[in-house]
């Protein structure tokens, strides 16, 4: 399949009230990275996770689901897989497995932290034995020092970050990406289903991890970032609202406030958001990058949306892919583009694009 088609293009149009229109000499090529066939044995890849090493190089996890594309709950077999790329996502590594428990045994949802003063890549995911413990999810952390290349054996912090009356309960780490704050904090999000959300985080450089006992809701999957004057953003989906929910603490999390953001349609399907620049960091600008299925019903329509004032308003956003699109992550990139990792196409091809400032923003906005 064309990455756009000529049916692509007139969906496109008709969705041009809320994104710009593009054509196909304008989109950056992308690259598949994980796809799911008959000849590779594996029935799925899903959940994708990118992030940056301390050095520049790109990390790209993922789901191996062998038997079915089921999640967790209904899966025996998944696994964690990765692929790097040092030279801005143009070439990639062969798929490394980093994460292979015993069938009965799945490990899902990987998600980073890079600890950029440590120089540190910390990879959570989720675990169950679904033989031993039916139904019983557990939180582990496994920590790469030299820039994923290799991997610790993975550590149970699941008593550290959650409380003992959640043992039954359905709970995941958000999958994607944590963040470190500027005064080196370590902070990442945790979903109970039935008690909300929460964030947990690190102060020492993950020798220990502690969980803020504060539920926040309405909110499934979400992801944090820092705003200027250390103020905390929590971006989250929520099912069946048709629209993203944001929840902001001025007091590193002690208490939050929450409104919807029509401006920010979703069909209830995990998203991606990360700080590109701040003036607080001496940059010329503030900038907040923004990823998801822009629309209100379905994922499809994989969009971009850049915000300069800190979230309170965001651009109209541009489409990188219009047809069957769903979880994504973001990451920066060491020549300052913007990396995107997203699903399409129902699940069976997960795949990388690199974009400008320039590009995304049609020459409007350029990196000084």
């Amino acid at each position: 399949m064309k990455f756009l088609s000529i049916i692509s293009l007139t969906i496109l149009t008709a969705i041009s009230c809320t994104t710009n229109p593009i054509t196909p000499a304008e989109m950056p090529i992308p690259v598949s990275l994980f796809s799911s066939d008959v000849e590779s044995g594996i029935a799925c890849y899903r959940i994708p996770a990118l992030t940056t090493a301390p050095n520049g190089d790109l990390i790209a996890a993922i789901d191996e689901r062998v038997q079915s594309c089921g999640d967790i709950k209904i899966n025996k077999d998944i696994n964690i897989v990765i692929r790097r790329s040092s030279d801005n996502g143009q070439t990639w590594a062969p798929i490394e497995k980093v994460i292979d428990y015993p069938f009965g045994q799945s490990a899902s949802d990987p998600s980073f932290i890079v600890d950029n003063t440590a120089k540190i890549i910390f990879m959570f995911f989720n675990y169950i034995d679904s033989d031993m413990e039916k139904d019983v999810f557990y939180f582990k952390v496994t920590k790469s020092t030299d820039n994923g290349k290799t991997w610790s054996e993975p550590v149970d912090i699941t008593s550290q970050i959650t409380k003992s009356d959640w043992q039954s309960d359905f709970k995941f780490i958000t999958s994607g990406n944590g963040i470190q704050t500027r005064n080196g904090k370590l902070l990442h999000t945790i979903v109970n289903l039935q008690k909300g959300l929460f964030v947990f985080g690190s102060d020492n450089h993950g020798d220990d991890w502690y969980l803020l006992d504060k539920s926040i809701s309405p909110a499934d999957e979400s992801k944090i970032v820092e705003l200027n004057n250390n103020i905390l953003m929590i971006n989250s989906r929520v099912n069946g609202a048709g629209n993203r929910y944001v929840h902001t603490s001025a007091d590193n999390g002690i208490s939050w406030n929450t409104t919807p953001e029509p401006a920010l349609p979703d069909p209830g399907c995990n998203a991606s958001i990360i700080r590109y620049s701040s003036t607080e960091d001496g940059d010329d600008k503030d900038r907040l990058i923004f990823s998801n299925a822009n629309n209100s019903d379905a994922r499809n329509n994989m969009t971009i949306r850049i915000s300069y004032d800190e979230g309170k308003t965001w651009s109209a956003g541009k489409s990188i892919y219009v047809g069957s699109s769903a979880y994504s992550s973001l990451t920066i990139l060491k020549n300052g583009d913007i990396g995107l990792f997203f699903e399409r196409n129902n699940y069976k091809d997960n795949v990388f694009v690199a974009l400008s400032i320039d590009w995304l923003t049609y020459g409007k906005d350029k990196i000084k």
